[in-house]
């Protein structure tokens, strides 16, 4: 069978896996995912999952997802009811169809996260396809060009973006990778702070180069684990260890969380000062939306595109970068990037997509998790 139903189960293992790999950011799995799958159920809607290797070669592909400082999500309220009239990530991919004059065969999720993995299953949902078990990060990330998708040759643009009010924003090409993204947040600046896109329009053989596979079957498995580990009163961050094969780069007690809205982005840095085997030691991690960069001591440990997922030690629940206040309780978690990630690190102008000066760190240059570790911690 090449598609899959998930279930209810699999669908909360899923918002568990995502809200850890989220790395701070990608929405709330608990505020925002989880109503959203609860209401799409309600409503007979069924989540189908494609893997990669079984999404014909001439399938036309979109990538999107919902975009905005992780700030603006902080009610659900009435945006359930809204979507029943207009989902703005519907209206992209229509506008993506009008532009190429066909049919979206499936959708694929921009970045793994407790908004922006589920909302692209309740699209593809409503409008009747499947959505590819995989995603253009393995991780969430703040700028649209971030992507295995763009390092791997394929174009961003068309690029059709919709506000919450109905705004319309299409970029058609771009020279530079950052010229999306960057519009986009001028345009989410002037109205509402969140808004859906649709990029990265592909065939089924370019999306088998490139995505980052079977990331949603991924978290669901690193989500079950957690949920068993808690079950039988064992310790749910040896479990994401064991399922991620990470590495325990921190723990200890948040001392100072300072952050504010930038061109749609949360800017933020944390200071965690640390307890048990890290104790006399401080880490700070700097955050565009997400945990883009952890130093232990002054020393880097972690730098993006690897992982930095921050959790709460007795539950295993990964915190959201908005969340985190002075006082709290964390450790914190490294997972080395996938490999197609990594590559785009080789390429010059994808160098400079992903570069640390996206996120205010001009001094600091790209190393591998794997070294950072031993340079630091052994």
């Amino acid at each position: 069978m090449s598609e899959k139903i998930l279930d209810r189960d699999e669908l909360e293992h899923m918002l568990l896996g995502v809200g850890i790999l989220g790395t701070g950011g990608g929405g709330d799995p608990d505020f925002f995912g989880k109503p959203l799958v609860e209401w799409d159920l309600k409503k007979g809607r069924e989540y189908r999952i494609i893997s990669p290797d079984k999404v014909k070669d001439d399938a036309f592909v979109v990538c999107g997802g919902y975009a905005g400082s992780v700030s603006a999500y902080k009610s659900i309220g009435d945006m359930l009811q809204k979507w029943e009239k207009r989902y703005e990530l519907m209206e992209a991919l229509k506008i993506t169809e009008s532009l190429f004059n066909r049919k979206v065969d499936h959708v694929v999720p921009f970045e793994l996260g407790g908004v922006n993995t589920p909302v692209i299953l309740s699209l593809a949902a409503r409008v009747g396809i499947s959505t590819v078990d995989g995603d253009g990060l393995g991780r969430a990330a703040p700028e649209t060009q971030m992507s295995s998708f763009l390092c791997h040759g394929i174009s961003l643009t068309p690029m059709p973006f919709v506000d919450r009010d109905g705004n319309v924003l299409i970029v058609k090409h771009s020279v530079n990778p950052t010229y999306p993204d960057e519009i986009m947040r001028l345009a989410l600046e002037l109205n509402g702070k969140m808004g859906a896109n649709n990029h990265y329009p592909m065939n089924g053989k370019r999306l088998k180069e490139s995505v980052i596979p079977n990331t949603i079957t991924f978290s669901i498995k690193l989500g079950e684990a957690v949920a068993n580990a808690l079950g039988a009163k064992k310790d749910p961050v040896e479990a994401i260890l064991d399922v991620s094969k990470g590495f325990k780069l921190f723990a200890g007690k948040v001392k100072e969380m300072s952050g504010k809205d930038v061109k749609a982005h949360y800017l933020a840095k944390a200071t965690i000062e640390g307890v048990g085997d890290f104790e006399d030691m401080t880490m700070e991690i700097t955050f565009k939306n997400e945990a883009m960069l952890a130093r232990i001591n002054g020393k880097p440990i972690t730098i993006f595109p690897d992982l930095i997922c921050m959790v709460d030690p007795k539950t295993g629940k990964g915190l959201m970068t908005a969340d985190l206040k002075a006082g709290m309780n964390i450790t914190v978690i490294g997972i080395p990037a996938h490999e197609r990630l990594r590559e785009c690190l080789k390429n010059k102008a994808c160098k400079e997509a992903f570069s640390p000066k996206r996120f205010g760190a001009p001094d600091v240059k790209y190393e591998p998790i794997e070294t950072l570790v031993k340079l630091v911690l052994y």
